[in-house]
Order: structure tokens, then sequence, then C-alpha cells
């Protein structure tokens, strides 16, 4: 990446149409910061989508005004969590030890709860679904430890255990009336991911576990997609124009 964005990216040429480089350029920016702990992933999110969906300078300005520019670091150790993005395969640095966040618990009574973000998932985290729902998502989780227990309890409820991709995931519940789910079991982890192990009970109720990439990486992917359909076209019609002559 260049040393700093380009002037028609700081408001020199507002109106002007932007480029799938300067899209990808400000995503960048965006990266750095998440990285950084400048932004959180929430608003991480919320910027790349609106990069990915900009057709003027105007409109990518606003998404790194309030940022550094490229190149511009703060010392890791003044930046809590600095270098773990969540959507790579640094394992190593999403298990942290210790118990992190002290809750352990999520309690759903003709209710719902939620666990999601950045947190530290201790080596047994219990949940309790009655007549109620909860959500246990890991994908921007830390790990106290390279193996957790994902304990649920699901009465007339159902619980949700949401995985990144490259984790281990062993189910070991007993349903009632009920069951849990062992659709993600079998597929291999990544070198140094932790393992989830899944466990409880289910009566009348249900436990799943589902295996997704966070809303920015999905966002990517398919602006990934999109360039490459883009560049197949290109190729295609220079092909169709050298034929030609």
């Amino acid at each position: 990446m260049t040393d700093e964005l380009p002037d028609r990216l700081s408001g020199g040429l507002p109106e002007l149409r932007a480029s799938d480089a300067d899209r990808e350029q400000v995503a960048e920016v965006l990266r750095d910061a998440l990285a950084e702990g400048r932004l959180d992933m929430e608003e991480f999110e919320e910027r790349l989508e609106a990069t990915y969906k900009a057709r003027t300078y105007k409109e990518l300005e606003p998404l790194t005004r309030d940022l550094p520019a490229p190149g511009v670091r703060t010392p890791a150790s003044a930046v809590p969590g600095a270098g773990r993005a969540p959507d790579t395969g640094d394992w190593a640095g999403r298990i942290v030890g210790g118990e992190g966040r002290p809750s352990q618990w999520g309690v759903a009574v003709m209710s719902g709860f939620e666990r999601k973000g950045r947190w530290t998932v201790p080596r047994r985290f219990n949940s309790v679904a009655f007549w109620g729902g909860g959500v246990i998502d890991l994908r921007e989780a830390n790990f106290a430890a390279g193996e957790v227990v994902v304990n649920c309890v699901a009465i007339m409820g159902g619980v949700t255990v949401v995985v990144p991709p490259g984790v281990e995931v062993v189910v070991r519940g007993i349903g009632i009336m009920g069951g849990f789910d062992h659709g993600q079991e079998g597929v291999p982890g990544d070198p140094g991911a932790p393992r989830v192990v899944v466990t409880g009970f289910a009566f009348w109720g249900g436990v799943g576990v589902e295996r997704k990439v966070t809303k920015g990486e999905r966002l990517r992917q398919q602006e990934e997609r999109r360039r490459a359909k883009l560049e197949r076209r290109s190729d295609g019609r220079e092909a169709w124009e050298a034929g030609r002559d």
C-alpha cells in the first residue's frame, strides 16, 4: 500500500467516480485500524460495507477521516489485542490463557441472550435457555485455552453456537424430544486452532452449531468475486477484439 492516500480521496476531487483500487485502498486502511484497536468490529463492518458500496470519492473520504494516515502506528503494548484480526489464521494470538472476560454464563428464561464480538471464551461456558433462545458467537472471540467447553441446556428453547472457519468442533450433547446439531463435526481444524466441545442437554429444544465468517470477511469475499468476474469479462472482451483483428 502506498505511504499515503491520494489527494482525490481526501476531498480533492469529491464528485469523481472511485475505482476498485480506490475502494480497496480505503478497505486496507480500515483493516489496519481494526488490527490496531482504533475501530471495533461493528464500526469496521459498517465502514467496510460503505466502502464497497461507495461510487465517488466524496463517499469514501469520511470513512477514514478520523484515522491516521497509512504507516502511522502506535506501540503494540498501548493497544489491547493489537494485531489480532478475527478472520486470520493467527490462532496463537487468540488463545490468550486465563479467563479473560469474567462472564461465564448465558441465561434466557422466556427471553434471550447473546454473547458476541470481542470477548474471551472461558475454559467452560454455561448457557441455559428455558422458553427462550441464546446465541454464543465465537467468530471474533479469544479463547482461554486450546480446548473450551460450551455447555448448553435447552428446555423448550434453543441455543445456537457460531464458530469461525478453522475451528474443530466436537458435539457431545444429549437430546430428549430435542436434539444437538452434529453437522459441523468431522471438519479438520487449522493447525494451532482451538477445539470447541459443545455439550449439554436438550428437552423439547435444540442446540445448533453454525460455521460462519464475519460480515466484514463476507463482504471482502463478495468484492473479490465481483472483481474477478469483471476481470474475466475484460479478458474475454480483449480476446474477442483481438480475434476480430
